[in-house]
């Protein structure tokens, strides 16, 4: 299975070492940040799996980011667990209002962190997303990150891989340069609109004549992935 990632956000160096050490062992992959205005880059760029918060920050906290993300159409959906020194009910209820899906009191033992973030990424991942998609023979799998046509696998890079599955996922709608580029590459990447163009055209050539004419171009507009011709 691909290992999940994890974004721990700690002005503590001392803290995060210690949690990515936990989550490492536990064969999680680990981004780390010192503030809040570094985590929201990082999530709109790497698409971590979970946020591990904290509540306390110099400048923007732990629970602003939180409310943030939460408002944002793209992240709403981000599970977050807060990390509080703070046992008190009222700021636990806090929390879960600005809409973490989990607090943890420090101290805790890594155990019981890898325990609970195990438990919000079960709840959170939504049934479906690690099965295999499929048409007309185009098959992606999603947990071994292969692509095959007709039972032979296909030689694609990293970000054609993102964009096809972006649009197995997304299929019989247009989407503009612009969508594509949010979704596929991040809203903090300064990448040109032209850049699309160029990894389509390699993902076209990737998928060969078989299956190549699924990849629409929209005039106007950008680009579709539809199975109707």
């Amino acid at each position: 299975m691909t290992a999940k990632t994890v974004l721990i956000v700690d002005d503590e160096a001392p803290i995060r070492e210690m949690i990515a050490v936990a989550l490492e062992m536990a064969d999680y992959r680990v981004l780390e940040a010192d503030n809040a205005q570094t985590a929201h880059a990082m999530v709109v760029d790497h698409q971590p799996d979970l946020l591990l918060l904290d509540w306390m920050m110099p400048g923007t906290s732990g629970i602003e980011l939180a409310r943030r993300l939460k408002r944002e159409e793209t992240t709403a959906e981000l599970p977050i667990i807060l990390l509080t020194a703070k046992g008190e009910e009222d700021n636990k209820i806090q929390g879960l209002e600005a809409g973490a899906d989990d607090y943890i009191t420090k101290p805790f033992s890594p155990r019981e962190l890898v325990a609970r973030l195990k438990a919000v990424l079960r709840r959170t991942t939504p049934r479906g997303v690690e099965d295999p998609v499929e048409v007309e023979g185009l098959v992606l799998d999603p947990v071994s990150h292969r692509v095959s046509a007709d039972g032979r696998g296909l030689e694609m890079g990293p970000t054609e891989y993102r964009l096809l599955q972006f649009f197995m996922t997304h299929q019989e709608r247009a989407y503009t340069r612009s969508q594509l580029l949010d979704q596929v590459w991040g809203g903090n990447v300064y990448v040109e609109e032209r850049t699309v163009d160029v990894h389509i055209r390699r993902l076209r050539k990737a998928l060969g004549e078989r299956h190549q004419h699924l990849v629409q171009t929209v005039r106007g507009t950008g680009y579709r992935f539809s199975a109707k011709g």
